[in-house]
């Protein structure tokens, strides 16, 4: 469909106008608020000790969180593409649940399984306690970030299809053979894309995390908690600073999934 001057040129405006009420404008506004009072004054905000811990605590999940999501993504789209079994329907729906589901709704799901009086709340009478510390934290997080890694490698497997894969199996080389040399360097840009755009979600995850989490500084408070709880305790520019490392943090990521995606056109 062809679209006369004036109505490219209203698009055009439209969707910047609504780019710039619901992005730039706020962002600014945070920005703005932030470095204000000088850039001094936001680097000692985000350097106490509850804003370090927050930091760390954020790193800790996504350095857990990555790892388990990539084995477990490429392990899920290989069956997925590759395999013909019964209820392979049901597992591509499993798969996009995260998607479907409120994230406080997979937080009060997993108090019910793992907290006292849960499904596996036994678990906690031999030292492990889930809920309310680090493990159901990660836990939270891998759930909601499940998909990613998924659904950025199932396209390209099907793309490669498997006639490399045959006939490197013809040749003699071993499924892991096969994997590393055929399969894992064929897939290796979308299984990155997947990798940022998980770290990205696990940054910013918040609805899942607090159901689980104490939220106390230095304990189980992740960089969102630690805004939330700034603001809740009427600590404006403390929560507008964490933010804004939360922000550029998150910046750091956009920047690197473009590079990405421009390698990634490159090499088509």
């Amino acid at each position: 469909m062809k679209l006369s001057t004036p109505t490219r040129l209203s698009l055009r405006v439209l969707a910047l106008g609504y780019l710039l009420m619901l992005l730039v404008l706020p962002l600014g506004l945070i920005l703005w608020r932030t470095f204000e009072p000088g850039f001094g004054t936001f680097i000692d905000w985000i350097s106490t000790p509850a804003a370090i811990s927050a930091f760390n605590l954020s790193m800790i999940i996504v350095a857990i969180t990555v790892p388990i999501n990539v084995v477990f993504g490429i392990i899920t789209a290989l069956a997925l593409v590759r395999g013909r079994f019964p209820g392979r329907n049901l597992v591509q729906g499993l798969v996009d649940l995260p998607f479907a589901t409120s994230p406080v709704v997979v937080g009060v799901s997993l108090i019910l399984l793992w907290g006292a009086g849960g499904w596996f709340g036994g678990i906690e009478e031999h030292g492990l306690k889930v809920i309310f510390n680090l493990p159901g934290m990660v836990i939270a997080t891998i759930f909601v970030t499940l998909p990613f890694v998924v659904r950025e490698v199932e396209p390209v497997l099907h793309e490669i299809g498997d006639d490399q894969e045959q006939a490197a199996a013809t040749l003699g080389a071993s499924r892991w053979q096969t994997f590393w040399r055929i399969t894992l360097p064929a897939i290796r840009w979308g299984l990155t894309y997947g990798v940022v755009l998980t770290v990205a979600r696990a940054l910013g995850e918040f609805g899942a995390v607090i159901m689980v989490s104490t939220a106390l500084p230095g304990k189980s408070q992740t960089l969102t908690l630690l805004v939330n709880s700034r603001y809740q305790d009427h600590n404006t520019f403390g929560a507008y600073a964490a933010a804004t490392l939360l922000m550029g943090i998150a910046l750091v990521v956009l920047l690197f999934m473009t590079l990405l995606e421009r390698k990634r056109g490159t090499a088509k």
